[in-house]
Formats: structure tokens, sequence, C-alpha cells
């Protein structure tokens, strides 16, 4: 997930319209603004991937300390998700 993070905020920047033609002009001698968009696309969806995948395996967790926190319990176990 961090190396998708990454990709995409590093293709996000040299993307960006007004610096991709002026400040990062040398990158678009070796990437092809094509495939810069190919690679900033792909990137996001495989870090939305991760991230579900993420929220799914920390749902309890989540679920617990949401919970937790509107019910201004002073028992919560933060480590395990419990109250």
């Amino acid at each position: 997930m961090a190396l998708a993070f990454l990709s995409v905020v590093i293709t996000g920047i040299l993307k960006w319209p007004g610096l991709s033609r002026t400040v990062f002009y040398p990158v678009y001698n070796f990437i092809s603004p094509r495939l810069m968009a190919r690679i900033h696309d792909w990137s996001g969806l495989i870090m939305a991937f991760f991230v579900l995948v993420h929220l799914i395996l920390n749902w309890v967790w989540i679920k617990s300390m949401v919970l937790c926190m509107f019910k201004k319990e002073k028992k919560c176990d933060v480590k395990n998700g419990k109250r």
C-alpha cells in the first residue's frame, strides 16, 4: 500500500498541469505522459484495493473504537479493540 501511495503521489506531482512541462520537463524525456498517466491510474486502483483490505482486516477494532468514542466509556482497550 505504501509503494502504491508513493507512486500515486509522485506521478500526480509530475502530472501537475503547469509543472509538468516546465519544472519536470527532463522527466518527460524518459517517460511519456501516456505511460505516466497509466502508472498513476493503476497505482491508484492498487492503493484503493489495499485500503479496502486494510479496512476489512481492522474492522472489529475500528468499530470498537468508534463505539467507544461515541459512548464515552472510560474503559476501552485500545490495543485489542475491546470494551
